[in-house]
């Protein structure tokens, strides 16, 4: 007799399915660290299996060498298709060998594009169906899980797998035919180094380049501007003169002269009360933005930190695009579930004397996921990142059911020798829903003293300030997100990951993002060469019908075929100035590698300090002067991981500090050498604890 195979997208998630559904304690079937679970639920049969994310990807189908255009793809385990992932073997072992007794099936993967294709590909590669039920929740909750699997869709959701399909498969055809093109290119110039870029990633760079090109274009214009200082009691005013901008320099010393001598006379007094609007719950973009402003956290660290809050349960799935709060959540459970939390009891006690819980929903939705919300649910043990994201979330939740937040808005403008100057200040009247916003909810408070006009006040300065005007200002990873989603470039759950991308490909640096000379010669050689490839439109039309490929109003095929055919097209014409191309980017290349290999100056004769190889084969790396041999100073490396510069040189030995940043933890800064008296303990400490010289880092640049 058979049984139910649920298939789970990872091992937390199928612990959560399986300890929610058991009418007990469900039996875990151990080999090494791969496990699957045993249960009965009303008397069914059940096994829960977890894969590690995709158990499957695409690869070029009768490859023969390093060709382009290539399309023909075919699925293969994905560990075959990426060597880093050989661990995923067991699991895919693992779940063939519980399918292979299976009669029933449940996908019970992340109810998204990415989790439909992840159980999709399980269950027709390695149970060999496409018969199966799907469970749709939001939260991995008991109650929500259970109501889940008692009231599973009949069948899959066809049409999001074949969104998911048709994604893959286009990020493949763009991805390996574009990066063979650009690296070929380099190749015929005369160098080796491979260049990526894709159908998301192009137009990604080409917004940066857009800005950057901006920025060194721009000429500043000269301006003036007076300012006013005066006071009342121990209370100091800045009036700015209400021209703001003085463009040219003789009117702004009229202005000063006329008004030299004088008294600060309040000439007008204008008051606003209004209203500070609530804000809408978070989806996936608006929770990285607020987490990059509060807390420094990149955008793709908020989404992991935020995915792991998700398999605790105690928030719900966070790639979402809804700003909405659907009353079947059961607002007030939430609400009544966290007023138990020691933190949150006092905020959530006064919601709860509200006759009615309405939420201040915004006006983008999805349909496979309400707005980001807490739970309720029990806090397990949390990180400090947890606690910080957990806490940010929770707040912003409870301050949409709040009241606005009353504002007042006071200018005062003062007459000083018939030249007018203008104070603006502003106050917080009635908090509202900031007090359940907390420290995230951060206005300007400027107070201005009782005044009445006609009054006088004495004068302390009036300053002339020469200033001109500035550059546009460069994207920073959150506002990059948020161009991104405006753009309808990738998707909510990708495009913290190409803004990664860009920065371990040296195509952009430093926080305030600037584009590289290498990032600047691709997106220069691609809007050349084959500007579709950067086109922001095109990548838009994409992502517009993939979304009718999930409603099922447009098959992907037809789309798959488009793009083929635009591919074929540019790539045919790329081939022929392949080697122009390649001159293009060799140059720009070179000063990109170079200023990422340069780590600082050598402390022993102030030459370069740079990262080299001791074997290619291997990539270990240690840090040597760029003089040898004529000088012979070199330190090691740390062994996996990504080393940038700084900028900075150790004050105890004058040695350059480099950042280090490792897959899966947090950056951190060290001095090279390992003699370094900031050292001293390390090694007794048996890296329990971080060297005395490590300074946690905010943001990862790759």
């Amino acid at each position: 007799m058979g049984y139910t195979l649920l298939v789970a997208e990872k091992p937390s998630a199928a612990k959560k399915l399986a300890e929610a559904l058991a009418d007990g304690k469900p039996k875990i079937h151990k080999q090494g660290r791969v496990f699957h679970f045993e249960l009965t639920r009303k008397g069914e049969h059940i096994f829960v299996v977890p894969a590690v994310g995709h158990l499957y990807g695409l690869i070029e189908a009768n490859k023969k060498g390093w060709n382009y255009p290539v399309f023909e793809t075919k699925w293969v385990p994905i560990y075959e298709a990426n060597k880093r992932a050989e661990f995923s073997k067991k699991y895919l072992d693992n779940m063939r060998k519980v399918a292979s007794g299976a009669d029933k099936f449940v996908s019970a993967t992340d109810y998204d594009v990415e989790g439909s294709v992840i159980a999709y590909n399980i269950l027709r590669f390695a149970a060999g169906t496409e018969k199966a039920k799907r469970m749709k929740f939001s939260t991995l909750t008991k109650k929500e899980l259970c109501e889940a699997f008692d009231n599973a869709m009949p069948e899959l959701d066809f049409p999001q797998i074949e969104a998911g399909l048709t994604r893959h498969q286009l990020d493949w055809i763009y991805g390996i035919n574009l990066t063979r093109a650009l690296t070929l290119s380099i190749k015929k110039a005369g160098r080796w180094a491979i260049l990526s870029t894709g159908r998301v990633q192009g137009p990604a760079l080409a917004i940066l380049y857009k800005r950057e090109t901006e920025i060194k274009a721009f000429k500043p214009v000269p301006f003036w501007q007076l300012e006013l200082h005066t006071h009342k009691g121990k209370q100091k005013i800045l009036a700015l003169h209400i021209e703001d901008k003085f463009w040219e320099k003789e009117k702004a010393d009229t202005a000063l002269k006329n008004a030299k001598g004088g008294k600060a006379k309040v000439d007008k007094i204008e008051k606003r009360l209004y209203k500070q609007a609530v804000p809408t719950p978070f989806n996936l973009t608006s929770l990285q933005t607020e987490a990059y402003r509060h807390f420094g956290y990149t955008p793709r660290i908020t989404q992991q930190i935020a995915q792991s809050l998700y398999e605790k349960a105690i928030i719900s799935y966070p790639r979402t695009s809804s700003q909405q709060l659907p009353p079947a959540l059961g607002l007030r459970d939430i609400i009544q579930k966290l007023y138990k939390q020691p933190n949150y009891t006092e905020l959530a006690g006064k919601l709860l004397e509200q006759k009615e819980l309405t939420p201040n929903n915004g006006k983008k939705t999805d349909p496979a996921h309400p707005a980001i919300h807490p739970t309720g649910e029990k806090l397990k043990l949390l990180t400090d990142r947890q606690k910080k994201l957990y806490d940010l979330i929770v707040r912003r939740f409870l301050s949409v059911f709040a009241e606005p937040a009353e504002r007042e808005s006071m200018k005062i403008t003062f007459d000083v020798n018939g030249e007018k100057f203008a104070a603006s200040g502003r106050r917080t009247v009635s908090k509202g829903w900031m007090i359940f916003y907390g420290p995230y909810a951060k206005f300007d408070e400027l107070t201005l003293p009782k005044l009445s006009e006609g009054e006088t006040l004495p004068i302390d300065n009036i300053l002339m300030l020469d200033k001109e005007t500035q550059p546009p200002s460069r994207y920073n990873m959150a506002s990059l997100i948020k161009i991104l989603e405006k753009e309808n470039v990738g998707t909510k759950a990708t495009r913290a990951d190409i803004i990664q991308t860009l920065y371990s490909r040296g195509y952009v640096r430093e926080k305030s993002i600037e584009v590289s000379e290498l990032g600047i010669a691709v997106v220069q050689a691609l809007e050349k060469h084959a500007p579709q490839i950067v086109s922001i439109e095109l990548t838009r039309d994409f992502e517009t019908k993939m979304e009718k490929v999930s409603e099922g109003k447009t098959k992907k095929e037809e789309i798959i075929e488009d793009a083929k055919a635009m591919l074929t097209k540019t790539l045919t014409k790329f081939k022929k100035e392949e080697e122009q191309v390649g001159k293009e980017l060799l140059s720009a290349l070179q000063i990109t590698q170079d200023k990422q290999a340069t780590l600082g100056k050598c402390p022993a004769c102030k030459d370069g300090m740079v990262k080299r190889l001791f074997n290619p084969r291997t990539r270990k790396q240690f840090a040597g002067c760029s003089t040898y041999p004529k000088c012979k100073n070199g330190f090691p490396l740390p062994l996996g991981a990504l080393i940038a510069a700084t900028g900075k040189t150790c004050d105890k030995c004058n040695t350059p500090i480099i950042r280090v940043i490792r897959a899966g933890r947090r950056p951190f800064t060290m001095c090279l050498d390992p003699k370094c008296p900031t050292k001293a303990d390390w090694g007794k400490k048996k890296r329990k604890a971080k060297p005395s010289n490590e300074v946690p880092l905010k943001d990862v640049k790759g």
